[in-house]
């Protein structure tokens, strides 16, 4: 008689094992399912709105507006001498992304409990996905931006090379912050709860309404550690030509969002064998 062995037809996850950072490996054996779920992301945002694409356009566009006339016209918050309606989208583009993207990804495990109880993927895969899936809003949304742009009569120069930093650092940050509170929320659903609220307040936390020359210098390297300070201020450097390019901000936020993503990772593996007992 053939002895049974249990690996013949499961997979045994080993809640002992060692901790490492994401296997890459096993994330090429799980390739097709990784793209048929940023896939599905996309189509479902999509395909279930009346609106469709046109809500990538909307969010940054009325947001846009409103700050201009809270903001712009009203408070007479600084532009750098640039109209704020420019001003305020330039920083809007990231920062409508980056709060869409940790929005999505910190309720990934949640809305989908189910499948994660019944068979075995690479976790990881639900909050990286929602954030990959969110880089069509983004594309969309920098698209609209370089219309306005020429309609204002800006045009890009050679710092524009600079952008594919930045997009970097804004989808690290956007995957560590969201693999943080996915893997927290699943267990305390009180993060879920408080989630829009914290993202409200985060918003001011980041030079989108205002410009990072208000903050006081003695104070400006500790700004800089919000990785969406390098990122928003990179963004109105290189494509409006506002100052120059705040290589110490963008370097800053650069640390800290490879930071944030590793520290995010070992977290959620520690996490991991838990998520199928608390779902």
């Amino acid at each position: 008689m053939t002895k049974y062995q249990p690996t013949d037809m499961f997979t045994v996850i080993d809640s002992n094992r060692r901790l490492k950072l994401i296997d890459l490996q096993e994330l090429f054996a799980y390739r097709d399912l990784f793209a048929f779920w940023i896939w599905r992301s996309i189509r479902v945002r999509y395909a279930q709105s009346a609106l469709g694409v046109t809500w990538a356009i909307i969010q940054p566009v009325f947001s846009m507006l409103v700050f201009t006339v809270i903001f712009g016209k009203l408070a007479k918050i600084q532009s750098d001498g640039i109209p704020y309606s420019l001003f305020s989208f330039a920083a809007l583009v990231p920062w409508t992304f980056f709060s869409n993207a940790v929005v999505e990804s910190t309720t990934s495990l949640i809305t989908n409990a189910n499948m994660i109880s019944k068979i075995y993927f690479p976790r990881i895969i639900l909050p990286l996905g929602a954030v990959l899936a969110k880089c069509v809003d983004l594309v969309i949304a920098l698209c609209l931006l370089f219309v306005l742009m020429l309609g204002f009569g800006f045009t890009p120069t050679w710092k524009v090379v600079i952008l594919p930093v930045l997009l970097v650092i804004l989808i690290l940050s956007a995957a560590g912050v969201g693999i943080w509170l996915t893997a927290m929320a699943i267990q305390y659903r009180d993060v879920k709860y408080g989630l829009n609220f914290a993202v409200q307040l985060l918003m001011y936390a980041a030079p989108v309404v205002y410009p990072a020359s208000l903050i006081p210098s003695e104070w400006r390297y500790v700004y800089a550690l919000n990785p969406l300070v390098g990122v928003i201020e990179g963004f109105r450097a290189t494509l409006l030509g506002t100052h120059p390019i705040p290589i110490v901000e963008i370097s800053l936020g650069m640390l800290t969002s490879v930071a944030l993503f590793l520290t995010s990772v070992a977290y959620f593996q520690s996490k991991e064998r838990l998520f199928a007992d608390v779902a």
